[in-house]
């Protein structure tokens, strides 16, 4: 059964926990012809003014960035062998001013939420102002949670 909230502060726990736990990603974006590509990866997550906010660091592919120019929807998907999964839907967003990679790369290095995160630095050695590190802005629309004991789920939404 699933159940819709109106804040995601009643969901907000859960979310951090499975993310946490779970901390790979399945991102999924479409091309131009509508077919899915997907590849995983670790986002980090915060809550700012009582929304989701997610941040990728990543390495800007061809194809990734000709996805997101033609469709900027991108789908996260986590899964744990107990069966509780979080989806989140976003719109994504290349962004590239060095107060925001800093921004970033602290959430990745403390873990964000706590278990989700590395270390960038094995990835870029420049620090946050490596030319080849990108960041994309994950504004979710959709946010679900399922507890895998009794597939109890619950779904926020944007306004």
């Amino acid at each position: 059964m699933t159940v819709k909230v109106r804040s995601f502060d009643e969901i907000r726990e859960q979310f951090e926990t499975y993310i946490g736990d779970i901390v790979y990603a399945t991102m999924t974006t479409v091309d131009g012809k509508g077919r899915p590509r997907a590849r995983v990866l670790i986002p980090v997550w915060e809550t700012v003014d009582g929304r989701p906010l997610g941040w990728l660091a990543t390495y800007k592919t061809p194809v990734k960035a000709a996805h997101l120019a033609g469709n900027p929807h991108a789908a996260f998907s986590y899964w744990s062998p107990r069966q509780n999964a979080v989806s989140v839907d976003t719109v994504a967003e290349w962004v590239d001013d060095l107060e925001t990679k800093r921004h970033v790369w602290n959430l990745y290095v403390r873990t964000s939420p706590p278990g989700a995160g590395y270390d960038p630095g094995r990835f870029w050695r420049g620090g946050p102002s490596d030319p080849e590190l990108h960041v994309l802005r994950l504004e979710p629309w959709r946010v679900q949670v399922i507890r895998g004991a009794d597939l109890q789920g619950r779904i926020w939404r944007a306004d």
